[in-house]
């Protein structure tokens, strides 16, 4: 049996490693000169940036954990995580439930106030159960921490209207705090949480796309850079993917690229199928690099909710991740904008996206000086965040079962379009090979 897995990204060449391994004849075809997908890295000046945004290692998962350190081998250091908020100049720690006594005062006493409040109003069934993303934040923790960060971060980063957002998905990734937690927080004793990310693993050198790389070693001949598909149709009871000049054949087809590329590979798409993947919302992201001449502040990552300060929801300091990603007595800062095709940020240049970028760190005092800028950098990911809307569930259902019905399997982040860490994809791997024939 033949297995063509379209898509070089962290779960494509994953799905190729364990088919690999297995015994079984597998080809990655991949639209790019190079593999990683959201997990390729950028090398200039001495500098190592991660294209698709900054990315770290963990997970809850321990067997996934532990296969990623693996395959890194001797190439992966270890980090204690400290991580900020931006919060009216102060530097709050995350998440922002512990971070609690940080606040001014009259904030710290509407989170806790509102809070509780909330807390007895579900207590007696006085709470309806929440309908959207925006409501679920309410219901979950007050009033004051959602309009103080967590609905203002969060329509930043989806580019979208929280309470036109589903909430299906929230249950396990964003946590319930413990009561007991914010009460401490908010008088001052140290509490943490997200403790599955309190310590986290990086390349020591290479940035994240060491990972995929080193995942691709086994099957490095089997890997096809250069191939974008341009179709996909059966045929002798198997499948053929060209890209216009060659054709693979193929008994099974796993599809990890992006469901809006894979479906004009296919002929005869019912319009309801056609419709239903056109209305599955995502956003691009803008990634900013920059070096600079000196140190930064010792801080892992350090998210940003409010407008004004920039339009970036979260920078990262990957010269804190590893000592090998910038020249000897330089720093980097990696800046996170989320966007779509046709708003404001879409529209701007790179030229311009860097001014705004380094501007705005400037006025935020995470950048001493312009003169210590040594370098500048841009990447955008047109597939990045997947975004649960309210109609979601009816319309990835549609697609999911057209895709079966024709025989593909649909693997990875935006090919089962859910909203997957590398962990997540690693996972979804593992099982997905686990139940394969």
């Amino acid at each position: 049996m033949k297995t063509a897995v379209l898509g070089g990204g962290l779960t494509g060449i994953t799905l190729a490693r364990l088919l690999h391994e297995r015994g079984d004849d597998v080809t990655v075809l991949e639209q790019g000169e190079r593999i990683g997908g959201l997990c390729r890295s950028r090398t200039e000046a001495g500098f190592t940036f991660d294209a698709g945004g900054s990315h770290i290692i963990f997970s809850r998962d321990t067997e996934v954990l532990s296969f990623m350190l693996s395959v890194l081998g001797e190439n992966a250091d270890r980090r204690t995580r400290n991580t900020k908020i931006l919060y009216k100049g102060r530097h709050v720690k995350y998440p922002f439930e512990n971070g609690l006594y940080q606040l001014p005062d009259e904030d710290r006493f509407f989170c806790i106030n509102e809070f509780i409040k909330n807390l007895i109003a579900v207590e007696k069934g006085e709470v309806l159960p929440p309908t959207n993303f925006a409501e679920w934040i309410t219901c979950t923790f007050g009033r004051g921490i959602a309009e103080c960060y967590m609905l203002p971060y969060n329509e930043k980063i989806w580019n979208y209207p929280a309470d036109r957002m589903s909430h299906h998905w929230v249950e396990g990734r964003i946590p319930r705090p413990p009561v007991e937690d914010i009460i401490k927080s908010a008088i001052g004793i140290e509490t943490e949480g997200y403790v599955h990310q309190a310590v986290f693993s990086y390349p020591v050198t290479g940035g994240i796309e060491a990972l995929v790389k080193a995942m691709a070693e086994p099957v490095v001949p089997s890997v096809r850079t250069g191939f974008r598909v341009a179709s996909v149709r059966e045929e002798d009871g198997g499948f053929a993917v060209s890209d216009g000049r060659t054709t693979i054949h193929a008994d099974r087809v796993i599809s990890t690229i992006p469901l809006q590329n894979l479906l004009p590979c296919l002929s005869d798409v019912p319009a309801e199928v056609q419709a239903a993947c056109d209305a599955l919302r995502y956003n691009s992201l803008c990634s900013v690099f920059i070096g600079l001449a000196g140190e930064v502040p010792d801080i892992s990552w350090l998210y940003v909710p409010d407008e004004k300060t920039g339009l970036f929801n979260r920078i990262s300091f990957p010269s804190n991740y590893s000592s090998e990603v910038a020249p000897p007595d330089h720093s980097s800062i990696l800046a996170e904008i989320t966007y779509n095709d046709g708003d404001a940020v879409s529209r701007m240049s790179d030229a311009e996206i860097v001014e705004h970028t380094v501007a705005s760190l400037v006025a935020a005092g995470f950048i001493p000086s312009r003169d210590d800028v040594v370098y500048t950098g841009v990447a955008r990911e047109k597939f990045a965040y997947v975004v649960y809307d309210t109609e979601y569930q009816k319309n990835i259902v549609i697609v999911r079962e057209f895709c079966r019905e024709r025989g593909i399997d649909l693997v990875g982040r935006f090919s089962q379009f859910e909203y997957l860490n590398m962990d997540g994809c690693i996972r979804s791997a593992i099982e997905f090979v686990k139940g394969y024939p």
